[in-house]
């Protein structure tokens, strides 16, 4: 004899969204409140309140990062003494279980190996807590002793032979160019694909003043040009164009790099983000196999992010693209190591982009044929 028995289970999918930690930095930095505390800071914030009255490198940073960064702007801090410890800030933020897509580091890096270590730093963040970053840092303007040559002698000589993938460095030669950058590439407006150097983005805002060198000679965009080249990330003006505006974020990558700029690399890394997601959520699951239709419902599965990023919108007759173009059949391959062992390859593309464009003009002068 037996009894009737009646179940109804729920049963997670894994198809819920993922907590989004693009454009959400970390500024570490000095200043002159709340010493060693983690704070969280948005367009309603206080400065004053929350950094100190005195005037801050941090704050000076923080105040540039708001002015560029839009409406939706937000970031974390950590306010360091004169002689505070980034790394320290650093491990107390994650710690602390902040996840965030950039660190922005205010205090000016006087040696290579303090930029080696910023990207040490970045690649642990990955091996421990699975959390991709990229790191930008602030080299020094140029001070009243040095004209433009022995200025950029010296941003050479710091950059010589530095392989930091993940770290780009701002020279501070308006006082506040780093917070300028960090707030342009949070800006929620735009796409994390688009290059800070896009002009329909805006001009900058609030930047510093034009500096000069000893001789009074003022900053030109030949010397812009060369630290340019150096791999520097500087703005840039066009002649009888109005306004300040962006060069390329670079990396300190070898050349050759896929990732010599930064929008190449924060397309990847929220890729992996998502990615990680869902094979966390595969692990032991036997849904996953290698029969035909678990391995095609898992290479949906993984294309689902890659879909998402590549979604466009067409508005008035003119398409705005995604983050990357939609995935093709055979972007994403599996291959089973081993009855345990899975690896996943996929590939993502993105659009391609003008930044160096010419005009050719010629003038036609025949003769129309004439009845």
């Amino acid at each position: 004899m037996a009894q009737g028995q009646v179940s109804v289970n729920n049963l997670n999918l894994g198809q819920g969204p993922v907590t989004a930690i693009e454009r959400h930095f970390l500024f570490i930095g000095p200043a002159t409140k709340n010493i060693g505390k983690l704070l969280a800071l948005n367009t309603q914030s206080d400065l004053d309140t929350e950094l100190g009255l005195a005037a801050s490198d941090l704050k000076t940073q923080i105040t540039a990062a708001r002015h560029n960064g839009g409406d939706r702007w937000a970031c974390a801090a950590v306010p360091l003494a004169a002689d505070g410890d980034w790394k320290d800030a650093l491990d107390q933020a994650q710690s602390a279980g902040v996840s965030v897509e950039a660190v922005v580091i205010t205090k000016p890096v006087a040696a290579s190996a303090e930029l080696e270590s910023m990207h040490t730093a970045a690649v642990n963040l990955i091996n421990r807590y699975g959390r991709r970053v990229f790191v930008l840092a602030a080299s020094a303007g140029i001070t009243p002793a040095l004209d433009w040559s022995a200025y950029r002698d010296e941003q050479r000589a710091l950059l010589r032979d530095v392989a930091a993938p993940r770290v780009a460095v701002v020279p501070q030669l308006h006082g506040n160019d780093l917070g300028v950058l960090a707030g342009r590439l949070a800006n929620a407006a735009v796409s994390i694909a688009d290059s800070p150097m896009r002009v329909a983005t805006g001009a900058l805002v609030g930047l510093g003043p034009r500096p000069v060198d000893k001789d009074g000679v003022p900053l030109t965009t030949a010397t812009l040009a060369e630290l340019d080249k150096m791999r520097l990330s500087v703005p840039q003006s066009y002649p009888d164009y109005p306004g300040m505006f962006w060069g390329d974020a670079n990396l300190l990558d070898a050349p050759g790099s896929d990732f010599a700029e930064v929008e190449n690399l924060r397309i990847v890394d929220k890729a992996a983000r998502r990615v990680r997601i869902l094979l966390i959520q595969m692990v032991a699951d036997r849904k996953v196999n290698s029969t035909p239709n678990s391995m095609a419902y898992t290479r949906l599965r993984l294309m689902r992010p890659l879909r998402e990023m590549s979604r466009a919108v067409t508005f008035a007759g003119q398409q705005f693209p995604g983050d990357i173009q939609p995935p093709r059949d055979g972007d994403i391959a599996l291959v089973w190591k081993n009855r345990t062992t899975i690896e996943a390859y996929l590939r993502i593309r993105p659009y391609n982009c003008p930044k160096d464009l010419t005009a050719n003009i010629a003038l036609d002068l025949s003769l129309d044929d004439e009845e």
